[in-house]
């Protein structure tokens, strides 16, 4: 197989013998006495030889001139004579001010050319032009100052005008330019060849397009400040300063007579009372029959010159470098639409589309009342602003900014040094243009305060154009005083906190009553931050929620504009709670967790013996009758659904994940978390799609988690539970029905040992007095059975204590196996009313006393049995906790979707962490129940 390959050739490798043969796309030699034609895809005659024919690339042929016609025409067909010599090109020339002659006026050659002087007299004025090929009327002030075209000594030429001797001059021009980035000054060719002529022109006749162009030097200088310096700004001022006789235009005192605007002046706080004190005079409005939603940007353009160009409208992408479609460039000029637009662009694509420089005069434009269309002038804060040498600090203090008019996207003008038509040494590019939009604090109807676009200059100092290349960006951002709700939210989260701590002091108070200890030690401390963790988690949670869902309502919804979104900047504080409110639900989550894994659980088997049995008794040779054992396999089995319903939940995890991811990707609720005025669920696939607010993906997100997990309550609690299974209240049953109790303890620790006693009594009476159906209980018991309890407790906990305090009569499992019948029997004796001198009473809770979560009543004589018809059991289980378990799911699923902006990825991790800690809940649940209730591991399934 022959392969379909080329070598690449440019014209520029061809060399001047050579041309670019755009055919064949390589290069062909010229022929005999032929070089390389100017445009590099053809050949031309050698200096001295005329053509006698061409038919383009190669297909030419030379001809050698007679000695004594040396000289080639300028079209180079006929030799002709110069008697004024020769260019380098072969061709005949001119002294100045002459033009050349080679044909009649009816066109026939000339035997040898004519070189004729323009005649400058009064009569005509004329001189060359700067072709040499016709004469012109001179310059005028060659005329008005030396009534010819001659601006001869004591007169001062400069700039291509002619300026007398006798006339008040401006200072002489520095001709220099600062690039400050780089540390760079040089003296640019434009600003060597224009800016004495323009400043003069500009100074003595009030030459529009001089003052424009002197305008745009000091632009191109950064509009240097610099009272001592007479660069062009300097020369700007000078005249500003000295033509306030010719007054202001359109009532605007920064803007005089003749003179471009570059500045709004320099005094203290003067940038707050522009941008402040008076307010944009139209309104906004997002939906509705007087939907507004379109900034009518338009700019005055001029080119370095000082030619007025035309008005520019902004849409069609005149400020962004970045290339797009015309519908999303168009997107950044909607009222709401936060647009931020970033690319890197190569130095040789600049310099090719950016050879000659633009400037700007951006204005808002609006409607009167009158239905006259007006301007509003926008201000420019320029960061590179220089003043006396050194770069102005344009920080976040607006009474120290210095606000300016005019600017240009880039300057590849001024950094010239030599030959206008070279590479400049260094180019200037605007790589950061910022659109600022406030809102009018309390406005009710759209009000704004005039624009403000903020510009940051790169210098580049150009080496290799082609492997250079410069991040630009442009951004159009809204914003709004946001100081009065940070004021609101630290309010409520002092408030709430406040009571978060009061009531984390109650349940503190609650949990050292039943302690029966008074004493507020290290333990006690702790206690109470573990309970303050959780609850100020829910003050953080529930704040960030409301937030969110502010946001959402009030910024989607409005139709005039009141409200707008946070600023990136603005949202820190609010990232800031959600990470607390995430740190502090972990922290009471795992909590829970080691609470679950560490209760002290015990089952009592309410069955007697029934009837008996022969048994050998060892060493004695005889059979005594005994009672016959209870069967262990009930116990066996009420342990198994035990460990069943350990992680059993109000709502299913896995469909909570994939509705939540269902709703935000499929259905599109994730676009209502754009920083955008659009409340639509669908995006265009041309069209422009705005950055997140972070703000309003939490809304969104926590919303859907919330409003999907209530679904499923509601579904699960209604309906499933009450007509299909429910595992809690079947568990209950089951209990009863198989005549075993279960009571149990939270040890968070060793020394957690006399932490709230609750017993779940599910006997078959249905209740423990007559009439009554009760089947669970929470108890307050008295000192005497507590310390009744302590002394068996001790005991069954001993194993794990060291070797001395071993009974060495029998083995480990033998005291465990003693201890926890011990303990049995005490419980049911209890129950029974055996021990009359720790006897129980039972009561219902009062109202207050289940909203607070503490009992008012000490068991001084009695214990007391309070009646339980919530079940509260499942306090120690995953399903009396799921309101902890929804808000750390809801938190994490948030801080992971914050740090990679994809619910995805946040829903995928959420699943992952519910299944790795229900895994370690089931697995470490299912040892320590083994542990504590001697029932063997290996049957619970």
């Amino acid at each position: 197989a022959r392969g379909f390959s080329l070598p690449l050739q440019q014209p520029g490798d061809c060399g001047d013998a050579r041309y670019f043969d755009i055919s064949r796309l390589a290069c062909g030699p010229c022929g005999a006495h032929q070089r390389q034609s100017g445009g590099g895809s053809s050949c031309e005659c050698q200096p001295g030889y005329r053509m006698v024919s061409s038919n383009g690339g190669s297909s030419v042929i030379c001809e050698k001139c007679p000695a004594n016609t040396s000289g080639v025409t300028q079209d180079g067909w006929n030799c002709i004579i110069c008697p004024k010599g020769l260019t380098s090109e072969g061709k005949c020339k001119c002294p100045n001010n002459e033009i050349l002659v080679e044909r009649s006026v009816d066109g026939i050659l000339l035997d040898e050319a004519l070189c004729i002087r323009c005649n400058g007299s009064e009569q005509s004025f004329s001189a060359s032009d700067s072709s040499g090929n016709r004469c012109v009327r001179c310059e005028q002030t060659f005329i008005n100052v030396s009534k010819s075209c001659d601006c001869n000594s004591p007169n001062t030429l400069t700039g291509g005008l002619c300026f007398s001797a006798s006339e008040n001059l401006p200072p002489k021009g520095v001709a220099t330019v600062r690039f400050g980035q780089l540390g760079i000054t040089l003296t640019s060719t434009w600003f060597l060849k224009n800016l004495q002529s323009s400043a003069s022109a500009c100074w003595l006749y009030s030459n529009l397009t001089a003052c424009q162009a002197l305008g745009n030097m000091c632009v191109m200088n950064m509009n240097s400040l610099s009272s001592s310096s007479t660069d062009a700004c300097g020369l700007f001022q000078y005249i500003y300063i000295n033509t306030a006789r010719l007054g202001i235009v359109h009532s605007i005192s920064f803007w005089r007579h003749n003179l471009p605007w570059l500045y709004y002046g320099d005094q203290p706080g003067l940038a707050s009372q522009v941008l402040e004190a008076n307010h944009f005079p139209t309104t906004f409005s997002f939906k509705g029959t007087d939907k507004d939603v379109k900034l009518r940007f338009i700019a005055a353009s001029f080119d370095a010159a000082g030619n007025f160009l035309k008005w520019q409208n902004l849409e069609g992408g005149i400020l962004q470098l970045c290339s797009d479609t015309q519908t999303r460039l168009n997107a950044a000029y909607t009222f709401g639409t936060t647009y931020q637009q970033s690319c890197k662009i190569s130095v040789s694509k600049i310099l090719l589309d950016f050879a000659n420089p633009v400037f700007y005069d951006l204005f808002l434009e609006y409607n009167g009342d009158n239905g006259q269309q007006y301007l509003w002038a926008v201000p420019v804060l320029n960061l590179n602003l220089q003043y006396s040498e050194m770069f102005v600090n344009q920080g976040s203090n607006m009474n120290n900014w210095l606000l300016t008019r005019r600017f240009f996207l880039v300057d590849a003008l001024s950094g010239k040094e030599n030959d206008l038509g070279k590479l400049p040494r260094v180019i200037r590019i605007a790589s950061k243009i910022t659109i600022r939009i406030r809102l009018v604090p309390h406005t009710q109807r759209g009000t704004i305060y005039p624009p403000l676009i903020t510009v940051a200059y790169t210098d580049v100092l150009v080496q290799n154009p082609e492997t250079q290349s410069v991040t630009v960006s442009f951004s159009v951002s809204y914003e709004m005083d946001q100081s009065e709700a940070q004021v609101q939210t630290d309010i409520t989260l002092g408030v709430l906190g406040g009571l978060a701590v009061l009531w984390s002091l109650l349940k503190t108070a609650g949990w050292k009553r039943r302690t029966g200890n008074s004493i507020i030690d290290l333990q006690t401390v702790f206690k109470f931050l573990l309970f303050y963790a959780g609850d100020l988690a829910n003050v953080f949670f529930v704040i960030t929620v409301g937030t969110g869902i502010y946001w959402l309502v009030f910024f989607k919804a409005q139709q005039f504009v009141s409200v707008l979104l946070p600023l990136p900047s603005q949202e820190e504080y609010f990232v800031t709670y959600i990470a607390c409110a995430f740190s502090l639900k972990a922290l009471q989550f795992l909590q829970l967790l080691v609470s679950q894994l560490t209760i002290d659980i015990f089952f009592i088997d309410w069955e007697r013996p029934k009837g008996k049995i022969l048994k050998a008794v060892e060493g004695e040779g005889v059979i005594k009758s005994a009672a016959a054992p209870v069967s262990i396999w009930r116990t066996y089995f009420i342990a198994n659904e035990w460990n069943e319903i350990q992680t059993v939940r109000k709502i299913n995890h896995l469909f909570q994940v994939l509705a939540v991811l269902f709703f935000l990707e499929v259905v599109g609720f994730s676009n209502l978390a754009l920083m955008d005025s659009s409340s639509s669920l669908t995006r265009s696939s041309d069209s422009y799609i705005a950055p997140w607010s972070r703000i309003l993906r939490f809304g969104v997100s926590a919303a859907l988690w919330l409003a999907i997990a209530l679904v499923q309550i509601i579904f699960f609690s209604v309906f499933y539970e009450r007509f299909v299974e429910d595992k809690i209240r079947q568990f209950v049953d089951l209990c009863c029905m198989s005549n075993v109790s279960i009571s149990w303890s939270n040890l968070y620790s060793s020394n957690f040992n006399r932490t709230t006693q609750k017993i779940e009594n599910l006997c078959s009476q249905r209740g423990l007095l007559p009439n009554t159906d009760g089947q669970t209980f929470q108890i307050s018991i008295s000192r005497k059975m507590r310390l009744h309890y302590d002394r068996i407790h001790e005991t069954l906990t001993r194993k794990r204590g060291p070797a001395r305090l071993l009974d060495s009569s029998a083995n480990t499992f033998e005291q465990s196996t003693r201890a926890y019948n011990t303990m049995n029997k005490f419980l049911g004796s209890f129950i029974d009313h055996v021990h009359k001198e720790m006897d129980y009473i039972v009561k219902d809770k009062l109202l207050l006393e289940r909203i607070l979560g503490m009992e008012f009543m000490e068991p001084i004589e009695k214990s007391i049995f309070y009646n339980d018809e919530g079940h509260s059991f499942s306090d120690v289980l995953y399903y009396g906790n799921e309101t902890t378990l929804l808000i750390f799911d809801i938190l994490f699923f948030s801080v992971v979707d914050l740090a990679s902006q994809s619910f995805i990825l946040a829903a995928i991790l959420t699943y992952l962490q519910q299944e790795i800690f229900r895994f370690i809940r089931n697995t470490l649940g299912r040892k320590n129940l083994a542990s504590k209730t001697l029932v063997d591991e290996r049957f619970l399934i």
